[in-house]
């Protein structure tokens, strides 16, 4: 749309339009203010305005719309969106994004996704001067997916500065490609850690990122994907539910941690991944430690086995039936 004012033109022509999509209206944030307009005037369209990255909204310093539009977060799907068609297998190889789950050729889909958010949102919106360095932090941060993020040794990694690395950091945030967790620290008992940890937005993204060669870990890598998984479920669950919740993860100083904490209108909830499909008690000294300084919290230990059993006050259940049972206003029980 050469003209942003030919959306007038369009709905003054269509007057019986109820609905009116703009998909990436961050290539053309000039709409913004045609919208504003619009919706001044009380056509009674309802406008839906979808984008990729809202970076360049905010250093242009556009209408925003504050106040006259909610703002929503898709994310890819949830098991329980796909039912009886969910394999938890296959989402850990190639993730949940919909374009991705419905090619014939998954892995190339995801490789072209990657790529196109290289050239199109990085390289040509000069989002970043080194195109080449933000690759190859981009590999770096797949090591740093379900940990504890440590800058300086990504940043040595890269060779590149710090704060570099911080600029990198943002724009992968603002591209939606990935997200920070923060540490729960409501009423804290104890000294707890300070760094957020990190996580790819979708399993697949982390995978079509992380290196494969012959000394790297089949299990650590698994184990990385299935901990991403549940954290995007999780994520999708905060962001659909009608109540409020946020989502955080719970480490002490002694290290202590618990995968993710859940704290909303709806209660609190500490939930532990394992890539193993046995339970021993051991695996449960984390949850056991939260629940010291949070008894009302529910307790889940989400396996890759096929028994669901309870043991100290533990919900231990297969983490494809806690994921299938995940849907917004319903956390699994």
């Amino acid at each position: 749309m050469a003209a942003p004012e030919y959306l007038i033109e369009l709905l003054e022509a269509n007057a019986k339009a109820k609905h009116v999509l703009i998909d990436e209206i961050q290539k053309l944030p000039e709409l913004l203010e045609v919208v504003h307009l619009l919706i001044e005037r009380k056509t009674g369209a309802q406008f839906i305005l979808t984008g990729s990255s809202a970076r360049k909204l905010r250093r242009q310093g556009v209408n925003l719309l504050g106040g006259r539009a909610a703002q929503r977060f898709m994310h890819p799907y949830m098991a329980a969106e796909l039912g009886s068609q969910f394999n938890l297998d296959k989402s850990l190889r190639q993730g949940m994004l919909p374009v991705v789950w419905a090619a014939d050729n998954p892995q190339a889909i995801l490789e072209s996704y990657n790529a196109l958010y290289l050239h199109e949102e990085v390289q040509m919106e000069g989002l970043v001067r080194n195109i080449g360095g933000f690759t190859r932090f981009l590999q770096a941060m797949s090591f740093s997916q379900a940990s504890v993020l440590n800058l300086a040794n990504v940043s040595r990694e890269v060779q590149v500065s710090r704060k570099t690395v911080e600029g990198y950091l943002d724009v992968l945030e603002d591209l939606l490609l990935g997200f920070r967790l923060e540490v729960f620290a409501k009423r804290a008992k104890r000294e707890l850690a300070t760094h957020p940890k990190f996580y790819f937005f979708d399993a697949g993204v982390f995978r079509v990122n992380r290196p494969v060669g012959p000394l790297d870990s089949t299990s650590e890598i698994d184990g990385a994907a299935l901990e991403g998984l549940v954290a995007q479920h999780l994520r999708a669950w905060c962001d659909y539910s009608q109540k409020k919740h946020e989502l955080f993860y719970w480490q002490t100083r002694s290290r202590s941690e618990v995968d993710f904490v859940v704290y909303g209108e709806s209660g609190l909830f500490a939930v532990e991944v394992k890539n193993a499909k046995r339970i021993d008690g051991t695996e449960l000294r984390a949850l056991n430690n939260f629940a010291e300084d949070y008894p009302e919290a529910k307790r889940f230990m989400l396996h890759r086995g096929d028994e669901r059993f309870s043991r100290d006050g533990v919900l231990c259940m297969p983490v494809e039936e806690f994921l299938l049972g995940l849907k917004p206003g319903n956390f699994p029980s």
